[in-house]
């Protein structure tokens, strides 16, 4: 299955907006294919807060770049409860990595 394919079997479904901003991402993404599911979505999230980061003030795109990297954390999560085990390894690293952003 595709990342694409799995983002898109996500209930409920995302609204339209959140869902068209992911896809664009993930589509100019195809070594994300090759990455555990977890990683791709880390790895999505952390271009979309750089982009909420590099925005103006008050940059309405901005917000659906913060809301689409918000879901993508959630969907990294619910990708990876499947190995309950990582969980805790996982959250470390995406504090980490989200921390770095602030560099």
């Amino acid at each position: 299955m595709t990342l694409q394919s799995w983002l898109d079997a996500r209930l409920p479904e995302a609204p339209a907006a959140l869902r068209g901003r992911i896809a664009s991402l993930v589509a100019a993404h195809p070594e994300w294919e090759a990455m555990p599911r977890q990683q791709a979505l880390l790895a999505a999230s952390e271009l979309l807060m750089q982009e909420v980061l590099a925005a103006a003030p008050k940059d309405r795109e901005a917000a659906l770049a913060l809301l689409a990297g918000d879901a993508c954390v959630t969907y990294a999560f619910e990708a990876a409860a499947d190995q309950p085990e990582e969980l805790d390894a996982l959250a470390d690293q995406a504090m980490q990595r989200i921390a770095k952003l602030a560099d």
